[in-house]
């Protein structure tokens, strides 16, 4: 009887380990995921030198293709996409958005852009558990003419 109560304790320690790794594994596959979607809408808006209306179209279209679908909250002063369909808008306290960004100036003239990207860690059996953000900069670049933060 000795034996087998010492191998089901075994067992349970098996099985707390393998759902521990599982927890783990599936919060580093997510973070992957919206790291590697910061770094394309980061290279599209280096490219088109900001977020204007034809880069927020491809970048929303990015989104799409890659099933993007987290939503998170934006601070205050920031835009946000609350869907991607449409257009941007000033961030509210009370609504969810797919990303957020800032432009900010230097003295010299320069131009960077904060974006901020969302994932959630969630389980199959547990659910959502929390959501997480992905901030990411952009190169200092001279902003072009056609900017929707002006």
């Amino acid at each position: 009887m000795k034996e087998a109560i010492g191998s089901t304790w075994t067992i349970q320690l098996m099985i707390i380990f393998i759902l521990i790794f599982t927890c783990f594994l599936t919060l580093v596959m997510s973070y992957s995921r919206a790291y590697s979607i910061k770094n394309e809408a980061l290279s599209i808006t280096e490219k088109y030198e900001g977020i204007s209306s034809e880069s927020g179209e491809i970048l929303n279209n990015f989104l799409k293709e890659n099933a993007y679908k987290t939503v998170g909250k934006c601070p205050t002063g920031w835009w946000g996409a609350s869907d991607l369909d449409g257009e941007f808008a000033l961030a509210r306290d009370n609504q969810e958005y797919y990303y957020c960004f800032q432009e900010t100036s230097s003295p010299k003239g320069t131009i960077t852009y904060e974006l901020r990207f969302f994932y959630k860690f969630n389980l199959p059996v547990l659910g959502d558990i929390t959501t997480f953000k992905v901030d990411g900069t952009t190169k200092a670049f001279i902003g072009s003419e056609n900017r929707m933060t002006k």
